[in-house]
């Protein structure tokens, strides 16, 4: 059974991941406006991932025998200016994201939850990843100055990501 500083935490975070989800897919619509639907795609798959997360902590907090409690999602940009721009906010976010599992890792570890630090050390890895993806992305951004034939490459290549669930093997 889960204690309630810890469920309260919990769904906190599935907050933040549906509120990644509406981010990625205003992203994604931002994207398409301007003609890159590489970056659109990729974007949209990104907002999936996170859809993933939310349900892994609603299912994890169920299997707990705690309570989901969902709150109101705040409203999200909806202009970002350049690719590089938004993609620069893309690892602001991702990073705002890994210190909010930290501090669940931290109540974990606070209450002695062992169950909840063993499910929360999947997500460390996992935003590990995600902030050395977007790294990627900005570094290959920054060697053709976010424009001319190297955005156009980059877009193509964004638009061939696919969706996997990496939560559903449980790795």
């Amino acid at each position: 059974m889960l204690k309630e500083k810890m469920e309260k935490a919990l769904n906190e975070q599935i907050n933040k991941e549906l509120y990644s989800a509406y981010l990625y897919y205003s992203m994604s619509a931002y994207s398409e406006s301007l003609g890159m639907a590489g970056i659109a795609n990729w974007m949209k798959i990104q907002a999936q991932e996170e859809l993933t997360h939310a349900n892994k902590f609603f299912d994890y907090i169920h299997e707990r025998d705690g309570k989901v409690t969902l709150t109101a999602i705040d409203a999200v940009d909806t202009e970002f200016g350049s690719v590089k721009e938004m993609f620069e906010k893309v690892l602001a976010h991702e990073q705002f994201v890994s210190e909010s599992i930290n501090k669940l890792v931290d109540i974990s570890i606070e209450l002695s939850d062992h169950a909840s630090r063993s499910m929360l050390m999947w997500f460390v890895d996992e935003q590990v990843e995600e902030e050395a993806n977007v790294q990627e992305i900005l570094d290959q951004l920054a060697m053709f100055d976010a424009k001319g034939h190297g955005l156009f490459m980059l877009d193509k290549d964004l638009g061939g990501r696919t969706f996997v669930d990496e939560t559903a093997s449980g790795e």
